[in-house]
């Protein structure tokens, strides 16, 4: 019973952090590297961005600042320009990805709510990289299948990051994957969906990740059988598998 009861403690201990959602088994570990290699690096206008979303009543839908970091350096190591962003929220890893690319870059980037990316707004202006966002208010499929009709639009976006209604992320990814150029990167976040991708079917889970749990089962299987893509799923934050488009 005692050691149910420490399980059962260090589990209620969990995702304390905003956006802590990363699958180590120790908060404590988690904790080491936030604070040893995260927070001191992190730009002061994401931690700005941060400590707002943290007072959201939604906030655990931001991106984790692990996560936000990975993100940034990616970004760097392949000399993003041109890139996209579905799902938005507060634009924490919006402007991870607006650090990193260089001045003429640009980032177009859709969500469904735009209040929540203005509770951000002022802190993106602030750190003075707005100018390199587009910002699209409403459903992305009907945006991206007007991209695809363009011919001139395949193949031109160097890095996407989709982080959105995970009922949509195969519908997402047929049209992405035309959209990327050869050697590109699209990362699709929350691909271990709290761990429940490898729960049993009667397990506890909160109704909605049972409900989008599927969805992201399918993706995971889509994703590892497409020869259009090489693969690799990471445990940062929620699971991100990064896709490098081949042909």
């Amino acid at each position: 019973m005692a050691a149910n009861g420490e399980e059962q403690q260090t589990q209620a201990g969990r995702h304390q952090e905003v956006g802590h959602k990363s699958l180590l088994q120790s908060d404590a570990l988690y904790q080491y590297i936030l604070e040893t290699s995260v927070y001191p690096r992190e730009p002061e206008s994401m931690k700005e961005l941060r400590e707002v979303t943290a007072k959201h009543p939604w906030n655990i839908m931001t991106t984790s600042a692990d996560e936000g970091q990975f993100l940034n350096m990616l970004l760097k190591l392949i000399n993003a320009k041109n890139t996209m962003e579905i799902g938005v929220y507060t634009g924490y890893s919006l402007l991870a990805t607006a650090l990193a690319i260089p001045d003429d870059g640009k980032i177009l980037a859709m969500d469904i709510n735009k209040e929540n990316y203005e509770l951000g707004l002022p802190i993106i202006e602030k750190a003075g990289v707005a100018h390199k966002i587009d910002f699209r208010e409403g459903p992305a499929l009907p945006v991206l299948d007007l991209l695809v009709e363009d011919k001139k639009n395949h193949g031109s976006f160097d890095f996407i990051f989709v982080d959105a209604d995970k009922d949509n992320y195969i519908n997402y990814h047929k049209r992405l994957i035309d959209l990327v150029k050869v050697g590109g990167l699209i990362g699709y976040d929350n691909t271990l969906w709290n761990g429940s991708v490898v729960a049993p079917p009667d397990a506890p889970l909160r109704k909605y990740v049972r409900y989008y749990r599927d969805f992201v089962l399918e993706l995971n299987r889509a994703l590892a059988a497409d020869p259009r893509v090489e693969i690799c799923m990471l445990p940062v934050g929620d699971g991100i598998t990064l896709c490098r488009r081949i042909k």
